[in-house]
């Protein structure tokens, strides 16, 4: 991907990796449009940030991903670069009968989310030279977290997408990428930006950001991750699992 002289729009942008990545991209040289269902949230990125353009999304409602599609195609007609990231990660005890409504707010967020991002905006990046599509996943593709299941699931499932995507659109000129987060310090799940274990943000950007640069790179795994991501083909998937979610 090249990463300057594109006009990018990263939902879930107010915050944590999306602002980060938004930050980082802005710097790079680049237009970028962040997504949020948050005006309170936009606003304190916009203030902190100045030359972001922020929109109000919410990627649970199909009428307002069509909505926001539209506007951002006619305000910024030469979007060529979208990102994936919004997402929601929750607890679920499901023994104690209530978990449901967890489980569907984050199928609903995390997977029909970007695919219904995806779908309503593609005819538009298809029409640019350089057409890119970024699906932020999670080390937990690979390893569930088992007191987070269905999120862990929602990024397994985003994964396979994202593989069937690049697919189907190799006959085009878009580039398809997963970026699969570790553990970084951010407030997904609330105390995580404080938590000395998760990955410090600015590291995971700058990371980030080279490995992305990297012509046709279709996966950007940190070195923070690649435990969870290679441990079934190393043989310490059993190992790595006891360590993330105990005995």
């Amino acid at each position: 991907m090249n990463i300057t002289g594109n006009t990018i729009l990263i939902t879930g942008g107010g915050s944590g990796i999306g602002l980060g990545l938004a930050q980082a991209l802005l710097d790079h040289g680049n237009t970028v449009l962040i997504a949020s269902r948050s005006q309170r949230t936009l606003d304190a990125a916009v203030a902190a940030h100045p030359g972001l353009h922020a929109y109000p999304l919410d990627v649970t409602d199909p009428a307002s991903i069509q909505r926001v599609a539209a506007q951002v195609a006619a305000d910024h007609p030469t979007l060529n670069v979208l990102i994936n990231n919004a997402g929601i990660m929750l607890a679920e005890n499901l023994l104690d009968g209530t978990a449901l409504p967890a489980a569907e707010a984050t199928v609903t967020t995390n997977l029909l989310g970007p695919v219904r991002v995806t779908q309503a905006l593609l005819p538009h990046l298809l029409t640019q030279p350089s057409p890119v599509i970024v699906n932020v996943t999670s080390g937990l593709a690979s390893i569930p977290l088992t007191r987070t299941p269905t999120y862990s699931a929602t990024k397994a499932a985003l994964r396979s997408y994202t593989e069937s995507l690049r697919h189907q659109l190799r006959g085009t000129p878009a580039q398809v990428i997963e970026l699969a987060p570790p553990y970084v310090a951010t407030e997904l799940m609330p105390g995580g930006s404080h938590d000395p274990h998760a990955m410090p943000l600015n590291d995971f950007i700058e990371e980030t950001m080279t490995l992305l640069a990297r012509p046709g790179i279709q996966e950007v795994l940190v070195e923070r991750v690649l435990p969870l991501r290679n441990a079934a083909l190393n043989g310490t998937y059993a190992q790595v699992f006891r360590g993330l979610n105990g005995e």
